[in-house]
């Protein structure tokens, strides 16, 4: 028996109700009622009465109550047990952030500490020019990153966090002194181009390749770094998408940041690679997800 099925066996037992069950498991009343009758095929006698308006453990069902119940009880003790020792745990964990996006996400990173006082944090920075290779390599276990990320070997944790677009420009571009620009706008700019393996998917949240009308929006000189891209940037050679946070954190001499009015705001979030056996890992996502708890 699975222990899926022994939960839905032991919870009808308590409920006496398909409903309330598969609303206490969060799963279908067909799939309550699936469970059931795979056990009581396999034991071969029913295990609940069941009419229109009543459900009663049968003799069988109470005698398996009283089997299943303690075993099941010493299986979840068992995995808080694990658990716990996890909690525990002395290893190590490396984070990739992005700059300033690393004091975005200070509280996460607190919680966790927080919670693990004997883990051993070693936080890293990661090029958003080329945000993925740090996790496939394995140089950090867990990536702060702008969503969206489909590739099938990193699994994606819940959004932190949302930050506005801005073109970052020089002061003496011709769109400088503009309070807002659109996504049109971007058919008359050249944006820097990425000298790294991002996916396209992932540069095109920061820096399109057609305007909505389905106009090209050029791409100028590589960079391979963020630091290239101020400097480029500054220099007048092209603009390039950034996050609202850069204004703040990178106010440089006649350098500007434009809004863009109409793009959705990019989304963040934390990424693994779905094969990193670090326990720190799902401790460290659990962290995350618990703002205000």
């Amino acid at each position: 028996m699975e222990l899926r099925d022994i939960e839905i066996f032991l919870a009808l037992a308590e409920e006496l109700h398909f409903g309330r069950t598969a609303e206490r498991l969060h799963v279908t009343p067909s799939r309550v009622s699936h469970a059931v009758k795979k056990q009581e095929r396999r034991i071969g006698a029913p295990l609940f009465e069941r009419t229109s308006r009543t459900v009663r453990l049968t003799a069988t069902g109470e005698q398996l109550v009283k089997t299943l119940r303690p075993a099941y009880q010493q299986i979840l003790d068992g995995i808080d047990e694990v658990s716990a020792s996890a909690q525990d745990s002395d290893g190590t964990l490396a984070l990739g952030t992005m700059g300033l996006q690393g004091w975005l996400i200070r509280d996460a990173i607190d919680r966790f500490q927080a919670r693990l006082p004997a883990a051993r944090l070693v936080q890293k920075d990661i090029s958003p020019v080329d945000p993925l290779t740090p996790l496939h390599t394995g140089e950090v276990d867990v990536a702060h990153l702008w969503l969206p990320v489909h590739e099938p070997d990193i699994t994606v944790g819940p959004v932190t966090h949302t930050s506005p677009l801005m073109v970052m420009m020089a002061a003496s571009h011709p769109y400088a002194d503009r309070e807002s620009v659109c996504l049109e706008d971007f058919g008359d700019l050249t944006f820097l181009s990425h000298r790294s393996p991002i996916p396209a998917y992932m540069e095109e949240v920061f820096q399109p390749f057609y305007t909505p009308s389905g106009r090209p929006i050029a791409r100028g000189p590589e960079v391979a770094t963020w630091d290239d891209q101020l400097k480029a940037t500054f220099a007048g050679h092209a603009v390039a998408g950034t996050s609202a946070e850069a204004a703040r954190f990178y106010p440089w001499p006649d350098l500007v940041y434009i809004p863009v009015r109409d793009a959705p705001p990019v989304r963040w979030a934390f990424a693994w690679r779905t094969d990193n056996r670090n326990p720190l890992i799902r401790a460290f996502a659990e962290a995350a997800s618990a703002e205000g708890k």
